[in-house]
């Protein structure tokens, strides 16, 4: 049974994903619209930056200037919202791992302007609200500013498809909310800096949205021990502007490679 305190922030999240989708558009392609799913990459912050620093590499602006939050769900941020391969795309040669490498800038269909991932910012503005860009950059801490993620992801994932900027950036706000409202949310908060098992993890996930949608959640971590960076989450491409439940999420073919046990690292780890 859920406790009182977690029925009450789901009542909370309820209603303001409510107020949410009353002023946002639902998402919907416009064109390219076959395919059966998106992903929803979520990264755990604190773990990302932790894996540039080990890594050498430049740490962005929002990785330097890091600083501890009071609710630790805050450091689930966003990364993308990626749709599968279309079935039209793969109809003339194309299969998932070249789909996945240049997404939008596939050839020979749909050939859009490639953008490199060390180069974000040469991608071209997203068009969003300035309403939107401020809701966004409050879940992700790449957009705007000299990292530009939101362009990059939107050149790659999102403008062939017709997306609507603030359509496409507002799902992703309002999944990444029901996540963190969630009592995964509530887990990756309470266990901030520590080490957990893959079976928690688990548990955590079936608590949120039933054991059946285990699989549905693909794990990413770096370093020795392990620590969490990233989670893949698998939804239906017509569920896409419903609130996350068992009848949304799909199953993936590999949970990931953080293993039996890894941490929910922590700022300044």
């Amino acid at each position: 049974m859920f406790r009182k305190d977690i029925v009450s922030r789901f009542s909370a999240a309820a209603l303001a994903l409510c107020a949410f989708a009353a002023e946002s558009a639902p998402l919907q392609a416009t064109q390219y619209a076959d395919f059966d799913r998106y992903v929803l990459a979520l990264s755990w912050q604190t773990g990302f930056c932790q894996s540039m620093h080990e890594r050498d590499r430049n740490e962005p602006d929002e990785c330097r200037l890091q600083k501890e939050s009071a609710d630790k769900a805050d450091f689930l941020t966003v990364h993308g919202l990626w749709p599968s391969l279309p079935k039209s795309i793969a109809a003339r040669g194309v299969d998932n791992r070249r789909w996945m490498r240049f997404g939008c800038a596939t050839r020979p269909v749909p050939n859009m302007p490639e953008v490199k991932a060390g180069r974000k910012c040469q991608a071209a503005e997203t068009g969003l609200s300035l309403e939107m860009a401020n809701k966004l950059n409050s879940v992700m801490p790449g957009a705007g500013g000299n990292s530009c993620l939101e362009r990059y992801e939107y050149a790659k994932h999102g403008v062939c498809f017709g997306f609507d900027p603030d359509s496409y950036f507002g799902t992703m706000v309002r999944l990444d909310s029901e996540v963190k409202q969630s009592p995964l949310g509530l887990f990756l908060a309470k266990h901030y800096g520590q080490s957990v098992s893959r079976d928690e993890f688990d548990a955590a996930v079936a608590q949120a949205y039933g054991q059946q949608s285990v699989k549905a959640f693909k794990l990413t971590c770096n370093g020795n021990p392990a620590y969490l960076t990233e989670m893949q989450i698998a939804i239906k491409a017509e569920a896409i502007n419903q609130p996350l439940s068992a009848n949304s999420l799909l199953p993936q073919p590999h949970p990931g490679n953080c293993g039996k046990q890894f941490v929910i690292d922590k700022a300044g780890n």
